[in-house]
């Protein structure tokens, strides 16, 4: 009996699904970072997503729900999809500091490290590094055959042979301000002509 593409593309969410629930688990039970009886922020949407959104560490709103991307950032981004025809369907967000650290510098680089696991686990196509502590963060990380990626503003690069990378401001400082808020749509806008380009399954 012949497997289909439908069948196949099942097996891989599964198997996706149960990698990160078990990381779940891990981050719940990690002992390195000093945040006490909260709960680690985790990352949300698609298991198997094309694009990664990466933020450096949570805000407030984010905290309180221990989701990556909950609250104004998150508004704010989908609406950018929108904008951009991009299905959030197609879309995972994470954080470099998962930990509600009240100075994320305290948390543990062995922690900040776990994104190359979510990184193999849903294995995006393109990876939306947001602000410069982000990019600092992803450059000292041991992804398997990686680049190093520069600071240029929506400029997509290659950050492995799979993995492209578009560097953009982080979207928590750009929520306020008019110049940073048209200075972080001119980086992002460029992920909806990189997605444009993508070949139809």
């Amino acid at each position: 009996m012949t497997v289909t593409d439908d069948e196949i593309r099942e097996k891989y969410l599964e198997r996706a699904i149960r990698e990160l629930n078990t990381l779940t688990r891990e981050l719940q039970a990690c002992p390195h970072c000093p945040r006490g009886n909260l709960m680690p922020v985790l990352g949300s949407g698609h298991p198997q997503a094309d694009i990664m959104l990466l933020k450096h560490s949570p805000m407030p709103s984010e905290i309180e729900e221990g989701v990556a991307f909950y609250g104004r950032a998150g508004s704010a981004l989908m609406k950018s999809l929108k904008r951009l025809s991009i299905d959030p369907l197609a879309v995972y967000g994470t954080l470099c500091v998962k930990c509600p650290l009240s100075d994320a510098s305290l948390a543990d680089f062995a922690c900040v490290s776990r994104v190359v696991e979510e990184i193999a686990i849903v294995q995006p196509k393109i990876i939306v590094v947001m602000g410069g502590e982000a990019l600092s963060a992803l450059g000292e990380m041991d992804i398997p055959l990686a680049r190093p990626l520069e600071e240029k503003l929506g400029e997509v690069q290659q950050l492995t042979p799979t993995i492209d990378a578009l560097y953009v401001p982080n979207i928590d400082d750009s929520l306020d301000e008019q110049d940073a808020k048209r200075d972080f749509w001119a980086a992002f806008r460029t992920l909806g002509d990189w997605y444009s380009a993508q070949p139809p399954y």
